[in-house]
């Protein structure tokens, strides 16, 4: 067993294949875990059977996907039925920092969410961190919500190993114009849940809602109106309080 530290928790992975730990070298620690991971072989086969699923449901053409891939999906699909107990939940998104300020990104599959998020890159570079691309995690506190960096970034990896407070989530949306506007939680929450990681757990299904709901309390909410040109990021950047210099 290996020991990796996410979201503020140590976690024992104990895998059959070798590349789960080449991915997640970047957040190796050391100390007791708060849980551990063991995959076995009927975890790798029921990520086939959701792959197959999913392509059914696409209807696309069944993938022939490798089992150490699987297993790579097996790890953090239990790492996030298990992270609702200590407050936090996978979120499908893009999470970039500016001077130390997180902004999430959420949008339905297609939409751009990482384009968006490249957009910002051009627009303010070094300023500019990715925490990740894809599928970070995001912890409610008292004081507020906090994203993080994981080894699960997407298909362009662009992720870093690190944590900032959450200032602002955008929903994004196609348009020919960019315009950007706050919305409620009303609004807001049924795309956000639709964008969270859904654990079997009954009950931490039901933790995650509430986190969600936490979620809505805590952090500013706008729609994003745009298109894929450079003064989508600028509009975007400022509607939510930044400042070009």
């Amino acid at each position: 067993m290996r020991v990796y530290r996410m979201a503020e928790r140590n976690i024992g992975i104990e895998s059959l294949y070798e590349r789960v730990h080449l991915r997640c070298a970047a957040y190796a620690t050391e100390g007791v875990p708060d849980f551990v991971v063991r995959i076995v072989p009927e975890d790798i086969d029921r990520e086939r059977a959701c792959s197959a699923r999913e392509d059914e449901l696409e209807g696309r053409t069944p993938r022939y996907v490798d089992e150490v891939y699987l297993e790579e999906l097996a790890v953090y699909r239990q790492i996030a039925e298990r992270m609702p107990a200590y407050d936090t939940f996978l979120f499908h998104g893009s999470a970039v920092a500016v001077d130390g300020r997180g902004y999430l990104f959420a949008a339905k599959s297609g939409t751009g969410k990482s384009t968006h998020a490249q957009l910002w890159q051009q627009l303010l570079g070094d300023k500019l961190t990715y925490v990740n691309d894809d599928k970070p995690l995001v912890r409610i506190t008292p004081q507020g919500a906090m994203v993080y960096g994981t080894p699960y970034d997407g298909k362009h990896r662009r992720s870093t190993n690190t944590a900032v407070p959450l200032e602002a989530v955008c929903l994004l949306r196609r348009g020919e114009q960019n315009a950007i506007r706050p919305i409620g939680a009303g609004e807001a929450f049924p795309r956000l849940l639709q964008q969270a990681y859904s654990p079997q757990d009954r009950a931490a299904l039901q933790r995650t809602v509430a986190l969600l709901r936490g979620l809505t309390e805590r952090v500013r909410l706008y729609e994003l109106s745009c298109n894929m040109d450079i003064e989508a990021a600028q509009v975007a950047f400022e509607g939510m309080g930044g400042t070009l210099l």
